[in-house]
């Protein structure tokens, strides 16, 4: 297959969402286990996993004619910012949506951010924690004006609650907190298809918390 560039570098970045500093970014604090091109994979299947449509992800970097959505592989352009812009299946077509990531020191990061971002969303939906209307509702542009002012966007957080990641209440028994544990391995491993790489590390770090607790 003859994989060729698709346009200039450009980042769409949403008009007043803050950006971060270069000097203020720092390295992911959780495990980076794939490759760049799987980062970014990953952002299109976790978002479509959680009802996204017409996924299409802006960098700084060129794009790959044949695949829109993965940035060149040898580009490291100065800006490492990630934006993520959907649709939703069941909602009006002129309504979009926008996560974006510029926190961490390379593109690698920003796009597992997103991803990993999503991926816990979906997961926390079914245990009860939130809702996917509620996390979209937030993510929301303006209907119609993907590039207008009014642009709200999500940034991921690496660091959450035990409580929330693991879907429990405060001061849950430790058999509850164990078969919560349990039960969002088996879904996580299930959606990513029997992987046995799957990165259980933040539902362990919760587990653990809850335990020593």
């Amino acid at each position: 297959m003859n994989t060729t560039e698709q346009r200039a570098p450009e980042l769409h970045w949403p008009e007043d969402y803050p950006r971060t500093e270069p000097a203020e970014r720092d390295s992911y604090p959780g495990d980076i286990s794939v490759t760049r091109k799987e980062a970014f994979v990953s952002v299109v299947d976790e978002l479509e996993r959680w009802g996204a449509t017409d996924v299409r992800i802006s960098t700084a970097s060129t794009h790959y004619k044949d695949q829109p959505n993965i940035p060149h592989q040898h580009d490291t352009p100065d800006d490492v910012g990630v934006v993520a812009r959907f649709r939703r299946e069941d909602r009006p077509a002129d309504e979009g949506y926008a996560i974006a990531c510029d926190r961490w020191e390379t593109q690698l990061e920003n796009a597992r951010s997103i991803g990993l971002y999503a991926r816990r969303k979906r997961l926390a939906e079914r245990c009860g924690v939130t809702t996917a209307d509620s996390e979209f509702e937030t993510a929301r542009l303006p209907p119609g004006d993907e590039s207008g002012p009014d642009v709200i966007a999500v940034e991921p957080e690496p660091d959450r609650d035990p409580h929330e990641v693991l879907g429990v209440a405060e001061g849950a028994p430790d058999p509850v907190v164990k078969g919560a544990f349990r039960e969002l391995v088996k879904e996580g491993h299930a959606d990513q298809g029997g992987n046995d790489e799957y990165d259980v590390s933040e539902l362990k770090q919760a587990r653990d918390a809850l335990l020593d607790a």
